[in-house]
């Protein structure tokens, strides 16, 4: 596919003069940069889950992986960039779930991948050397861009980060009530939302001037 085509579900926007593509599957697309751009993956929270004996489902890292496929799939990436959190825990450095990513890795080994370490990169420590990922601490600039785990200005360009795993509370009829992942674009920070679906959405409270952009039933929409 050529980079004119945006994905289904996708909503565009300019940021520091760049064209950016906020994906339904919690990414950013940059497509002058042919580079994807997600925060907070978790890979490997199940398993650190279950090693402290907490009962959760399997397949979770697994089931991420496979939407990250479809993300660089449909935007034809050369680059992955992750902006921290890599992976949870080092409990969760389970033998299957290290099998599962690096045979994803292989499925992708075209990619360049490089992660901005975070403060679960910090204790679960940098994941294998195999799996051919960049490591390296904040910040990372991105053309006009500056790549950092958690959101703080920076007079060197305008900030894209994650960490917060920001989210958007709606309410309907009948009590009903949903948290919806979003991204938040500020005058000067970005914040992607958590790509991961085994982590837990915060609450963010907007200040003035912010873009909240909510992902509901496969789509991004400007709230």
């Amino acid at each position: 596919m050529t980079t004119s085509v945006i994905p289904t579900g996708a909503l565009t926007l300019t940021v520091a003069d760049e064209l950016l593509v906020l994906l339904a599957d919690r990414a950013l697309w940059l497509p002058a940069r042919r580079a994807v751009i997600v925060a907070d993956l978790h890979w490997g929270k199940a398993a650190a889950f279950r090693a402290a004996f907490v009962p959760v489902p399997t397949g979770t890292t697994g089931r991420d992986l496979t939407r990250l496929s479809k993300v660089l799939r449909e935007t034809s990436a050369e680059s992955l960039i992750v902006l921290g959190d890599l992976l949870h825990a080092r409990a969760g450095r389970h033998t299957d779930t290290l099998g599962a990513i690096a045979e994803w890795r292989d499925q992708h080994r075209a990619v360049a991948i490089t992660l901005v370490r975070g403060n679960h990169d910090a204790h679960a420590g940098d994941p294998p050397s195999s799996l051919g990922i960049t490591c390296v601490d904040a910040p990372l600039p991105i053309g006009p861009f500056i790549g950092v785990h958690e959101p703080e200005t920076d007079p060197a360009g305008y900030v894209l980060s994650g960490h917060l795993h920001p989210c958007v509370s709606v309410r309907g009829r009948g009590r009903q009530h949903a948290r919806l992942p979003a991204f938040v674009f500020g005058p000067n920070v970005g914040v992607l939302p958590a790509f991961s679906s085994f982590t837990g959405t915060g609450m963010y409270e907007p200040v003035p001037h912010d873009r909240l952009f909510v992902i509901a039933d496969g789509e991004v929409i400007a709230v």
